[in-house]
């Protein structure tokens, strides 16, 4: 009688399902959507913290007065003439183009992975302090605004 050597087919089985259990347990930690949807937020916070910025160096240039347009009610950056509060909710219909008073601190304004030039889905507002928040409309899954 000789002895064979060889895995049989029950343990071939049982290896294969290890296999796929741990793949779809990797697979499902990973989440890609997720982090895409986190990648594209952390985009969005960096470009909230450079508008603000870009703001505050007007500011500071121009002996404290606030960038023309900037107001206690909501706009959201952009060109466009209506539609800009579709994406921003609570925004003005029109939307407030800063491209060229905040050249000198931006190359461009930034625009979201989900908007255009003409509706960027970055808004501004100034509370009564004269405390300006700018926010992204688009964030997802959290809340993305810098208050300064």
């Amino acid at each position: 009688m000789k002895n064979k050597k060889g895995f049989t087919l029950i343990e071939l089985l049982l290896v294969i399902a290890i296999i796929a259990v741990l793949a779809v347990t990797v697979f499902v930690s990973l989440d890609p959507s997720k982090r895409l949807a986190d990648s594209r937020n952390s985009r969005r916070w960096s470009d909230v913290n450079n508008i603000l910025t870009a703001v505050h160096s007007y500011i500071v240039d121009n002996n404290g007065s606030i960038p023309t347009g900037i107001a206690t009610s909501e706009k959201q950056l952009g060109t466009a003439a209506t539609g800009c509060d579709s994406a921003c909710t609570g925004a003005q219909a029109a939307c407030l183009d800063m491209s060229t008073t905040l050249a000198k601190y931006l190359k461009t304004i930034p625009i979201d992975s989900q908007g255009v030039a003409a509706t960027t889905r970055y808004s501004v507002v100034m509370d009564a302090n004269k405390i300006i928040t700018v926010k992204a409309c688009g964030a997802e899954g959290t809340t993305i605004s810098i208050s300064r």
